[in-house]
């Protein structure tokens, strides 16, 4: 699944934050809705989009933190 084909982000929309096209439902709220315990299914139901939305809204995460560079730093 590429999430381009489910992932936007448009300055006119919540300040350009990524979102799950054609909603206002950011990719940071479906990690914050699952990271407390929400399931994909929940996630579907309660906010009328397709389980194929929240699986791409991980993949652009999962995206980002692949390309994500860590910095180590000595005390």
């Amino acid at each position: 699944m590429f999430y381009q084909d489910r992932i936007i982000s448009d300055y006119k929309i919540l300040l350009g934050k990524p979102v799950i096209k054609g909603t206002r439902i950011s990719v940071e709220l479906v990690l914050k809705k699952l990271s407390e315990g929400a399931t994909v299914d929940e996630l579907v139901s309660d906010y009328q989009v397709q389980k194929e939305d929240i699986y791409a809204a991980l993949n652009y995460a999962a995206s980002l933190l692949a390309n994500e560079e860590e910095l180590v730093t000595k005390k």
